[in-house]
């Protein structure tokens, strides 16, 4: 009777179907190359960060008593009457540390400011001189020609000039929103979460890239987009599927090329660590969705319109003081200054999707590295001061 030896090449065994043979030794890393680094989550690095805590010029910690306030700022007057009574409706300037009576004011600050207060010497910068209209002629080199006499055309000019004349919206072509694109250093993107985090642990909130309904304030049913005046444009097909990668990348640890510095004028801010294209979905504003009648004396300098209704008392706001994300610390641009404006390169956009209301920051230019990310305030009602802005 014949055996099976295991070490025979029989054809028949090779050819089994139930054999199972490793062709190949399991890899191994070399022992110069590390195997790929696990990205660390928000949650990780909050639970390791500690918040920020101003310093002194020697290096420790300030510790400013009400006494040496008093002693410092006893002797303020107000610029404008010269009087140092009322010090409750005393507003100062952080920059130049002078005195103003909120009355004194033109226009008058009905309620004292949120956050950081400029005077108008300090805020609104030196007049551009402006271009005389004989110097732009000559730049641009226009003539002048009589209106009433038009020029006879011929019949293939006629064409010609009625093919011109057309609106230039019927062959634009719309552009998509664009994801962001996370930094590839793992190490640089761990430095850009804790900065993140350090800001978020400060202010005591935690970490949420969604909105977040909390019962006691509204509820989910009444974000809806058809209860919106007017309506709210609805984010396109494309753009949803930006939208569900850029959620794919947050869950896998990927985030936009963003760190949070701390300023000693503007407090938190946000700077952009590397290069952001044009179009790039940044962040949605995350936050607790409440009432607009329920936050009408609350003190929070990020709240954030989601939905106006016909009715104000069922208008809607996000607020992120409990909960939110990065987009808690980008900085408003001041609407009273002549240059504010210029400095704006993000916007805020409301957009319909399934039905929800959610509000996008969207980068509106090229934003390089080291650039501060700035939006307005007022992008839909003229409601928000602004005019103490930088």
């Amino acid at each position: 009777m014949a055996t099976w030896n295991a070490t025979s090449s029989s054809p028949s065994a090779a050819s089994s179907p139930t054999s199972t043979r490793r062709t190949e030794a399991p890899r191994r890393w070399p022992s110069s190359e590390s195997p790929p680094r696990k990205m660390r989550s928000i949650a990780e690095i909050m639970a390791i960060t500690a918040p920020v805590v101003d310093q002194g010029q020697d290096g420790g910690d300030v510790t400013v008593t009400s006494g040496d306030v008093v002693d410092r700022y006893g002797d303020v007057a107000c610029e404008k009457c010269g009087s140092g009574e009322r010090g409750d409706e005393l507003l100062l300037c952080d920059i130049c540390d002078k005195g103003f009576h909120m009355r004194c004011l033109r226009p008058i600050v009905v309620r004292v400011p949120i956050g950081q207060w400029l005077c108008v010497d300090c805020s609104d910068p030196l007049p551009v001189r402006c271009l005389s209209q004989r110097k732009i002629m000559h730049f641009f080199r226009i003539e002048k020609f009589d209106v009433t006499e038009k020029p006879e055309l011929s019949q293939e000019e006629t064409i010609k000039h009625k093919r011109k004349s057309r609106p230039l919206t019927l062959t634009k072509r719309r552009r998509r929103l664009l994801p962001f694109v996370p930094s590839k250093d793992p190490n640089q993107r761990d430095a850009q979460l804790r900065t993140l985090a350090s800001a978020l642990t400060t202010l005591k909130m935690k970490y949420s890239n969604e909105l977040t309904y909390i019962p006691g304030m509204a509820p989910r049913s009444a974000n809806q987009s058809m209860f919106e005046i007017g309506g709210v444009q609805v984010l396109s097909k494309e753009d949803i599927e930006t939208l569900e990668q850029c959620r794919a990348m947050h869950r896998v640890g990927g985030y936009p090329p963003l760190v949070v510095v701390e300023d000693q004028f503007q407090g938190f801010t946000v700077e952009a660590d590397g290069p952001i294209k044009d179009l790039t979905l940044i962040a949605e504003y995350a936050g607790d969705v409440d009432y607009l009648k329920n936050r009408a004396k609350d003190d929070c300098d990020s709240i954030m319109t989601l939905l106006l209704c016909e009715d104000p008392s069922k208008s809607l706001v996000i607020c992120p003081d409990k909960y939110g994300n990065i987009s808690r610390f980008v900085s408003g641009i001041n609407n009273h200054n002549r240059y504010g404006k210029k400095m704006q390169n993000c916007k805020c956009v409301r957009y319909s999707i399934n039905g929800e209301v959610r509000v996008l920051i969207v980068a509106t230019r090229d934003i390089s590295k080291g650039e501060r990310l700035y939006y307005d305030y007022n992008g839909y009602e003229h409601a928000y001061p602004t005019h103490h802005f930088l």
